[in-house]
């Protein structure tokens, strides 16, 4: 299924839409500040399962983040940051940034890898941060994104469907994404480390 949401002011009642499919264990395309992610609620293993059939990813451990709607959300899923990090993401976010923190035990196993850090995303997108809001807790994000080279898939919403419409519930087309991913920025040794330079700068 796809459905066309408009970044300003998505319609409510096809917000609710996508939140119960999420709510029935649905699996996701949705956009972003970047490009278009793949996703469900964190809280679904077997969905979570899904998500990683579909990208490839193998093992119990892989990194994964999620998809807050705000930073009231990050007590409940990092454990206390220093001041000066909190203070660069309140002046970045919402804005095109992952930040790797230390996970607070409420985050599902599945999303701890061996460090025990979590990624964060508040992208600057009034849908999907309003999905997450009606939903009450984050869900999983994961790029649609060719890693060795950018084809017009990862961009196109119409052509997202076409490609992976047997194997996600929906596919919410909000008009041409980004081909530039997020920045990653590691902040669990007390200063910010780059890990990834994307559309996002520092």
């Amino acid at each position: 299924m796809i459905i066309r949401i408009y970044r300003e002011n998505p319609n409510p009642r096809s917000i609710r839409q996508v939140v119960d499919c999420l709510r029935d264990g649905g699996v996701i395309i949705y956009p972003t500040d970047t490009v278009y992610g793949i996703g469900c609620d964190i809280f679904n293993p077997k969905a979570v399962e899904r998500v990683k059939q579909i990208k490839g990813l193998k093992g119990d451990k892989v990194n994964l983040s999620f998809i807050c709607h705000d930073l009231s959300q990050l007590s409940d899923y990092a454990k206390p940051i220093p001041n000066s990090i909190f203070k660069l993401m309140r002046s970045v976010l919402p804005g095109p940034y992952t930040f790797i923190l230390e996970a607070s035990n409420n985050v599902p196993k599945i999303f701890k890898n061996k460090k025990k850090t979590v990624g964060i995303r508040i992208p600057d997108c009034d849908i999907i941060r309003k999905i997450v809001e009606e939903l009450g807790n984050p869900i999983m994000s994961t790029s649609v994104h060719d890693e060795d080279e950018i084809i017009e898939y990862t961009t196109d919403p119409e052509l997202i469907h076409e490609k992976y419409n047997q194997v996600v519930d929906l596919v919410i087309d909000a008009g041409y994404g980004d081909n530039t991913a997020s920045t990653i920025l590691d902040c669990t040794r007390g200063e910010v480390e780059v890990i990834r330079q994307g559309k996002g700068e520092i």
